[in-house]
């Protein structure tokens, strides 16, 4: 099975970041898709994932995710939201690149194999892109290759086709032709 490692987190932040910030004008305060977030509030849930799985690297607790929080101020601007997205990107990175695969494997909480932890953070950017960008009407798709990287990795079973669309309907983002839509994540 093919794996993933922090420079695949590190291309889909900083596709979220290259995409969004021409949008910083826009109204973030749409809904996200189809989520009841809106555009600013999924911003800021992806920075809070990215730091929280970086502390759960950094210092792995004995059970349940560590007691702390990253709190993005209710005023802040799409480009000051963007700011803690990259910070946080960057310091998943650093704890993924510096972490045992062992300890990726505890920090996910499961018993999932080792080393999925990278294609779950890549799996939240980019689709929580998707939905920021359907929410802000920006006409964007994720890269095919990291699509492609993280069926291979945690959609194995995943029906052939088009890696982005296959990854959104994975997801619950989108239908395919004869499937129903999987509950969204």
């Amino acid at each position: 099975m093919p794996l993933m490692d922090s420079r695949h987190v590190d291309q889909a932040v900083a596709e979220m970041v290259r995409v969004l910030t021409p949008f910083e004008s826009a109204d973030w305060r749409r809904r996200a898709g189809t989520l009841d977030w809106s555009c600013w509030e999924t911003v800021a849930y992806v920075a809070r994932d990215l730091v929280a799985y970086a502390g759960q690297l950094a210092a792995p607790p004995d059970s349940a995710y560590l007691p702390f929080d990253l709190v993005v101020r209710d005023g802040a601007c799409p480009r000051d939201l963007l700011r803690p997205v990259a910070g946080a990107g960057r310091l998943l990175s650093a704890a993924l690149s510096a972490s045992d695969p062992s300890v990726r494997a505890l920090a996910l909480e499961s018993d999932r194999p080792e080393r999925l932890r990278e294609a779950l953070d890549v799996t939240e950017t980019l689709v929580h892109t998707h939905d920021i960008t359907e929410g802000l009407g920006i006409r964007w798709r994720p890269s095919e290759a990291l699509c492609r990287a993280v069926l291979a990795r945690l959609f194995p079973d995943a029906p052939q086709g088009d890696p982005v669309q296959v990854l959104l309907w994975s997801a619950g983002r989108t239908d395919l032709p004869g499937r129903s839509r999987p509950p969204g994540c």
